[in-house]
């Protein structure tokens, strides 16, 4: 039985075994494990199907078969694409719409703490390029589930703009026309009809939340997180940046 070393996302420990994602398990588990079902239930197709435990006690998910960014540098051109940024939306809308009515268990563990409550919906919390995989032009869907959980719709859609739009800080020319343009794309893909400047503010409040975790695992010796301290760092340039932004920025265009 062979196993392969599984390429995407920013952490490691995934491998896959005669097809199958093995990857640790976490406290977290049981209440995802609860999440990925009801979604298999309801029919969702962008999410792996949880198989169960293996005999080390690592998850057991179905694996997503299409084209992960993984080491690719550049990405490849669709994790820019218009077509995939409307489908990200798309896929956004779905999840939320559908885990508005989800009841976790018993007992509900989230990696990002936090209970479910009206009003809530259970985000992704980490819909980026780098756990997305595309069939050709089409999203299959995102991978890498852990620190799934519950919070408002506009928190986990922050996160997807930052990577997607992108709302990252710019290295040179921030082409500030088309950034606002995949902005209101990506918003318009998932529908929605809430005022749009609360993002001015929840995306800087996003990416610095992401950063301190970061920071707060890596100082406890998690060797991942210290990883990405140059991620808390872009993070924390990205909230900076966004802060900078005009107003009408965040004006939906006519």
């Amino acid at each position: 039985m062979s196993e392969e070393s599984l390429p995407g996302g920013n952490t490691t420990g995934a491998a896959l075994i005669d097809g199958v994602v093995h990857k640790p398990s976490s406290p977290s588990t049981p209440t995802v494990h609860a999440l990925l079902r009801f979604l298999e239930e309801a029919g969702f197709e962008g999410a792996p199907r949880v198989l169960g435990l293996d005999e080390q006690g690592r998850q057991k998910l179905t694996f997503l078969a299409g084209e992960m960014i993984g080491g690719q540098d550049p990405w490849p051109a669709w994790a820019t694409a218009d077509s995939t940024l409307v489908q990200v939306g798309r896929w956004l809308r779905r999840l939320h719409d559908l885990t508005a009515g989800f009841t976790p268990p018993a007992g509900e563990t989230w990696f990002i703490g936090g209970t479910m409550g009206p009003g809530l919906v259970i985000g992704h919390q980490d819909a980026a390029p780098y756990n997305a995989v595309v069939d050709g032009d089409r999203l299959v869907g995102f991978f890498d589930w852990d620190i799934a959980g519950p919070s408002t719709r506009e928190f986990d859609l922050a996160f997807s703009v930052l990577p997607w739009v992108p709302l990252s800080a710019p290295d040179g020319d921030a082409d500030l026309p088309g950034r606002r343009r995949r902005l209101h794309l990506l918003l318009d893909a998932y529908g929605y009809d809430g005022d749009r400047h609360a993002f001015a503010e929840v995306v800087p409040q996003r990416a610095r939340r992401q950063a301190g975790v970061i920071r707060r695992m890596a100082a406890a010796g998690d060797p991942a997180s210290q990883a990405l301290l140059p991620i808390a760092t872009l993070l924390e340039r990205s909230a900076d940046f966004v802060e900078t932004l005009p107003d009408d920025f965040f004006t939906a265009p006519e």
